[in-house]
């Protein structure tokens, strides 16, 4: 399975970006798609996920800003986010669970600062 995260950028505080992670397979065969995310010194940390039934689980810290969502025809997994912090900056990747292996996309540079 190969992945390819797009759509990070620099957004100001409160502000709105949505990603995208574009699987080279339908990502009906996959049983779950996450997103984490890694700042500066930090551990990367999980931030969402939807299994393939459509339920979704967020961090806490994301919780009610961002939305997990998957375009099935298009084999494509979102994260819509929403009233950006400052705290929100970091290297988005998007990972894939599928035969109970892990895969992971390269990540993608999000910047939350006025």
């Amino acid at each position: 399975v190969q992945l390819q995260a797009s759509g990070g950028g620099l957004v100001q505080p409160g502000g709105s970006l949505r990603l995208s992670c574009a699987a080279s397979l339908s990502i009906t065969s996959i049983s779950a798609m996450s997103w984490f995310r890694q700042a500066p010194r930090n551990q990367r940390e999980w931030v969402a996920r939807i299994d393939n039934d459509g339920s979704t689980v967020y961090a806490d810290s994301v919780k009610g800003r961002f939305t997990i969502s998957r375009d099935n025809a298009r084999n494509t997994v979102y994260l819509q986010m929403n009233m950006l912090k400052p705290e929100d900056t970091a290297v988005y990747y998007c990972r894939a669970y599928r035969y109970s292996r892990d895969y992971w996309g390269q990540g993608t540079q999000v910047t939350v600062s006025s």
